[in-house]
């Protein structure tokens, strides 16, 4: 596969996690996610592959088609995640969730038309 198939495979990959991560984020309160393990860790899994498929993107895609997404933060909540640099703090993952998921999803699909 050259480049570009290579990007909106990844693109693809990415679409899907924020959309899992909007659908199962949808009712949930930060209460709730702190006291249920397994949609947490789903949760923080798909943030993390959100950030190792963004690192699959060819540099063109990123850096000049696409300059507006924040491929660093993405890059750096992944690498606290992964980490636990001084443990992950869970109003920022919460906030991640519900707020930055849904408006990163728009902007990605509206890029992406």
């Amino acid at each position: 596969m050259d480049n570009i198939k290579n990007d909106q495979y990844f693109v693809g990959k990415i679409q899907d996690d924020l959309a899992f991560i909007i659908k199962h984020m949808n009712d949930v309160d930060q209460e709730e996610l702190a006291h249920n393990e397994l949609l947490l860790d789903s949760m923080m899994f798909r943030l993390i592959q959100i950030s190792e498929n963004a690192r699959k993107l060819s540099d063109e895609f990123r850096l000049s088609e696409h300059p507006g997404i924040p491929w660093i933060a993405m890059f750096g909540l992944r690498n606290r995640i992964v980490h636990d640099y001084g443990s992950v703090d869970l109003s920022i993952i919460y906030d991640t969730l519900k707020n930055s998921i849904p408006e990163l999803y728009n902007q990605l699909c509206e890029e992406m038309n």
